[in-house]
């Protein structure tokens, strides 16, 4: 699965830096930060105060904050990762990649949302504490934590956000960086509404197109007592330094997108890396590989995500 420019607002007297981000298989283009939030709590992260900001100007296009209570829209999400590791986000927390945090361009800081994947129905709770991605094309920005639980393998995957109130201890888990379980999967009748909202929207380039409308979407995974981050997959036993960040899939597919094979398994690991793939020995080869898929439909998308990194080789075949 796949820059950085900063802006400042006027609130209250106080400066306020309103952060600005997006991705595309987890690289981060454009985005500013804040000064550190007063009163935090023991941890360095508070819910408290909550930040909204004034209107701001990126690329032409103005962007303004507000307390939506009742926020829900579909669109396309993408994530990143550790390119932004330790660096601060709009409202003056640590950016941590394992933690299920999200950037969005007009939210509260923080709010608290659902985010469902549209071509799974799974759904899970994250914290906005950034701002971003300052690309029209895109709704929202993921933690790579957020997207390996939710399941999100491509660079641009289609979603609906909604905002929502959790509980008091679901609030503190994700603020000490840990996810909670996920939500009911997303009935299929709510599912293809969903879906038919966003048939209307432009695709943003690299991506395929959002799957027909299925009868049932996937099962909900109990992921309450995992750690962001505990399903990344090792390349070939490769020591930490080499782990490919990716979410785990289930071993079920029949489809698989042949990146390339690579003599040097340095280089195989530097392309699993950018396309959130894997790599497998064959031989005195490396093969780069994204999947499995269980529908070739879903593969196409893995394919596009490939082609858009420079591997324009890159082929879908079915996985025996």
């Amino acid at each position: 699965m796949k820059s950085i420019g900063r802006k400042t607002g006027l609130m209250a007297g106080a400066m306020l830096l309103i952060a600005g981000c997006g991705s595309f298989g987890g690289e981060r283009h454009g985005g500013p930060t804040a000064s550190p939030t007063p009163a935090q709590s023991a941890n360095g992260v508070s819910d408290t105060p909550v930040k909204i900001g004034d209107a701001y100007t990126i690329g032409g296009t103005t962007y303004t904050p507000a307390d939506t209570a009742d926020y829900d829209e579909v669109g396309y999400a993408s994530w990143y990762g550790e390119e932004l590791a330790g660096r601060p986000t709009a409202n003056g927390e640590t950016f941590d990649p394992a933690g299920i945090s999200a950037a969005h361009k007009t939210l509260p800081l923080p709010s608290y949302i659902e985010v469902t994947a549209l071509d799974t129905g799974r759904t899970i709770l994250v914290r906005v504490n950034d701002r971003g991605p300052m690309v029209n094309d895109r709704l929202i920005d993921l933690s790579r934590g957020a997207a390996e639980q939710l399941g999100l393998s491509a660079g641009v995957s289609a979603v609906r956000v909604r905002r929502t109130s959790p509980p008091a201890a679901e609030r503190a888990q994700l603020r000490a960086g840990g996810p909670v379980r996920e939500r009911i999967a997303t009935p299929g009748s709510l599912l293809a509404i969903l879906r038919s909202k966003i048939q209307a929207m432009p695709i943003p380039k690299g991506m395929a197109p959002t799957p027909a409308i299925e009868s049932q979407p996937a099962s909900p995974v109990a992921s309450g007592k995992a750690k962001a981050g505990d399903d990344r997959v090792a390349v070939d036993g490769s020591p930490p330094a080499k782990l490919v960040s990716k979410p785990v899939v289930p071993n079920t597919g029949k489809y698989v997108v042949q990146v390339g094979a690579f003599s040097s398994e340095s280089r195989a690991n530097a392309a699993a890396k950018s396309v959130g793939g894997t790599v497998r020995k064959a031989g005195n080869l490396w093969r780069v590989r994204i999947g499995p898929f269980a529908s070739e439909a879903e593969a196409q998308g893995g394919l596009a995500t490939a082609r858009t990194k420079g591997f324009s080789d890159a082929l879908v075949q079915r996985d025996h």
